[in-house]
């Protein structure tokens, strides 16, 4: 048996390459690599650096789909199962939206694959694939296999997980909804083992909120010290109340946390269910106290809420500058598929289309809902232009000498190799086809 595994990309535009950056690791595939049967082939297209051989000798197609590139992914499908090939799909959208993707693949997953994937792969050996498959969202003790990934160009970065979930309930985030506000912790035996068999010096630790569980959090860092290992990964402000806390993070070799402060507004933020960050007390201070423990910060923000204008964006732009954050992304709000965002937005009439994940014409970084306070193409305009004014020369030198002083060496030329390109890419990301790559699609 053979299995051909598909990362489908979002898009592109036609006749162009695909936009050349960040790059990583599929993780999730390399854990369906390590649960496969040794007597199973396996291959991996990952349609972001590379083109699909649709005419390969497979007899099942794996897609992994995100909201994102569930359009793509849905062509890509019809493409190989009009071969004859059967499809089985995967992946928080398809979570999110099985009855939509039921109608492009011959089976589905929802939930984490891990507990059903050998009894799927059984039952396609047996010619009785069954049309669901319901694995679970809670505990997980796989090791991923990444020799799926051999001759694959990723950025030399190890992508180790720690954790899934989060235990926050913010309006707009799916990871919320998918996991029902809960966070489950890997067991560190397995995460030491990863960092042992890393091939790279800098690992981003996979997981929506390192630090939603804190006394993990904890024995966590105490255990991955003596590795001396540089790493990144995701928590929140509230991290800098806590000085214990931020010295074992650095001193278990962080270097750099992506925060999502997400809005300076207080009632945004009540309306996306974030008070806690307003309530957390003074953000220059604590922003002030992450940085003097030596860590870098990846600041983000979303815009679209209903008290959001040209003055909020500006704010969030200007307070970027004001602290030097290593890197910040200005986005606007997205209506995510059976989260309490787009239910709201749906029943206020505001949605400008029912689906725009598989609308024709829609674009990456198009508004898909009525803003209160500005069109939608304003607000997709003052984004662009908050990235841009981020990623200005004047501004990316001011914020790479401020890096000098709080991260290693190691991750100073990472810093320049994000920031340098960073306004081309803007430019390049922008209305890129969501789900179109014609090059390829039949004539």
């Amino acid at each position: 048996m053979k299995i051909t595994f598909i990362l489908p990309a979002i898009g592109k535009k036609p006749g162009q390459k695909y936009i050349g950056t960040w790059k990583m690791e599929p993780l999730t595939i390399a854990v369906l690599k390590a649960l496969t049967p040794k007597d199973v082939e396996t291959e991996l297209f990952d349609d972001r650096i590379e083109l699909i051989d649709y005419h390969t000798a497979t007899d099942l197609v794996c897609i992994t789909v995100e909201t994102y590139t569930a359009k793509r992914s849905y062509q890509i499908a019809e493409r190989f199962r009009q071969r004859g090939i059967p499809v089985v799909m995967g992946g928080y959208h398809v979570t999110l939206c099985p009855e939509e993707a039921q109608e492009y693949a011959d089976s589905i997953i929802v939930g984490n694959g891990e507990t059903v994937w050998k009894t799927m792969l059984e039952d396609c050996k047996a010619g009785a694939l069954k049309k669901v498959y319901y694995g679970g969202v809670g505990e997980y003790d796989v090791r991923p296999d990444k020799s799926i990934f051999e001759g694959k160009r990723y950025l030399p970065v190890s992508l180790i997980e720690t954790g899934r979930g989060c235990c926050h309930s913010c309006e707009f985030c799916s990871i919320s909804r998918f996991y029902c506000s809960k966070y489950y912790c890997r067991d560190h035996r397995l995460i030491v083992e990863d960092i042992k068999n890393s091939k790279h010096k800098y690992t981003f630790l996979v997981d929506d909120n390192l630090l939603a569980d804190r006394a993990n959090a904890m024995r966590l860092f105490e255990d991955i010290t003596p590795y001396k290992m540089k790493w990144a990964g995701q928590g929140t402000l509230s991290m800098a109340k806590d000085p214990n806390l931020l010295k074992a993070m650095k001193k278990s070799g962080c270097e750099l946390i992506l925060i999502g402060f997400e809005s300076l507004d207080r009632e945004n933020l009540k309306q996306m269910n974030k008070s806690f960050n307003f309530t957390l007390g003074e953000r220059d201070e604590l922003v002030k106290r992450i940085h003097d423990a030596g860590i870098g910060i990846y600041a983000t923000f979303v815009f679209g809420y209903d008290h959001d204008d040209e003055r909020t964006v500006h704010d969030a732009v200007e307070f970027s500058k004001k602290h030097n954050f290593y890197t910040a992304a200005f986005n606007h709000l997205l209506p995510f598929p059976n989260t309490r965002l787009y239910d709201r937005l749906k029943s206020e009439n505001r949605l400008l289309y029912d689906k725009w994940w598989l609308a024709e014409g829609y674009h990456y970084g198009e508004v898909a809902f009525r803003p209160k306070q500005l069109t939608a193409e304003k607000l997709s305009s003052l984004c662009r232009d908050a990235r841009k004014e981020f990623s200005s020369p004047k501004t990316v030198w001011n914020r790479g000498i401020a890096s000098l002083g709080r991260t290693s060496p190691l991750l100073w030329g990472l810093f320049w190799g994000m920031n340098l390109r960073l306004g081309e890419e803007i430019d390049q990301k922008m209305n890129v086809p969501i789900g179109e790559n014609l090059d390829e699609l039949p004539k």
